[in-house]
């Protein structure tokens, strides 16, 4: 089953709140039935009608090695949570999916591997709006899903405001910088890509006009070593403002491009020069 991912998000005007607007069928459901005080069974009820509205009926087995979550027990920051995702196999793994359950979108952001990618390691940001579990589903080269959890205490973050105007918020927005990490001959190049964009949530309010600003996120991003595709990320609400992506790949001494959309139709493009390895 294909998963548009939170689309509806787009033309929130939250006056009414989330309770009467329809978001993708069973997914307002789960974001209205989410509490604090949720008991395990009622949170494990909600996460199996989140994984039938994005995989339909493909069975989703439990794993500890295939691909591991580390987020903070309790965020210190619900609108800036960072995220690590571990996947040692990564000769296996085709792509992986961040689902953060009790978010009005759960469907936090889908990284669909190339040939160029070396996925045992991504690191993001995102934004946690309750209480809430989180899963990877990790999908192997053979098309079977593997899923891994894990419980997060944050209130608030996909309505907390940026602390600044609309207007600076979008200031050079679709800029990009990337840093590399040392490099070694034979080894993945570890990098930080970093994108100036609001990522607006559509549940934030205009300190100024005490309005709801629309919802404007990234929703496509494509990183490319010369003409192999380390990853595609399909994203939506819940990535953080100005996102940080931390991820590896395997060099050919090509330029890394970089090509990001958002919802809204901007577009951006971008290249970067890697390093030459040490030696």
């Amino acid at each position: 089953m294909t998963h548009r991912i939170g689309k509806t998000l787009s033309t929130l005007a939250l006056g009414a709140a989330l309770a009467a607007t329809a978001l993708s069928g069973p997914l307002v459901h789960a974001a209205q039935a989410a509490g604090a005080s949720d008991t395990d069974q009622e949170r494990a009820a909600r996460w199996q009608e989140i994984a039938k509205s994005i995989f339909g009926d493909r069975q989703i087995a439990q794993t500890d090695s295939l691909v591991k979550i580390d987020a903070p027990a309790r965020a210190l920051d619900a609108a800036l949570v960072p995220i690590t995702l571990t996947m040692p196999n990564d000769g296996q793994i085709k792509a992986v999916s961040l689902i953060i359950d009790d978010n009005p979108a759960p469907y936090a952001a889908k990284f669909e591997f190339g040939p160029a990618a070396d996925p045992a390691e991504l690191k993001l940001r995102v934004r946690v709006n309750n209480y809430t579990d989180m899963h990877a589903v990790v999908e192997t080269q053979d098309g079977k899903l593997y899923e891994a959890k894990q419980f997060v205490k944050a209130s608030g973050g996909c309505s907390a405001p940026m602390g600044m105007s609309d207007e600076e918020a979008m200031k050079g927005m679709g800029d990009m910088r990337m840093k590399f990490a040392e490099t070694q001959p034979g080894k993945p190049v570890e990098a930080t890509l970093m994108i100036r964009h609001p990522n607006f949530s559509g549940m934030q309010m205009n300190q100024v006009t005490r309005d709801y600003t629309p919802a404007r996120y990234i929703d496509k991003l494509t990183v490319s070593a010369g003409d192999r595709t380390v990853f595609t990320m399909t994203g939506d609400i819940s990535i953080a403002s100005n996102p940080v992506i931390n991820f590896a790949f395997k060099p050919d001494g090509k330029p890394i491009q970089v090509a990001a959309s958002d919802n809204q139709g901007g577009r951006w493009q971008h290249s970067f020069t890697p390093p030459g390895p040490t030696n």
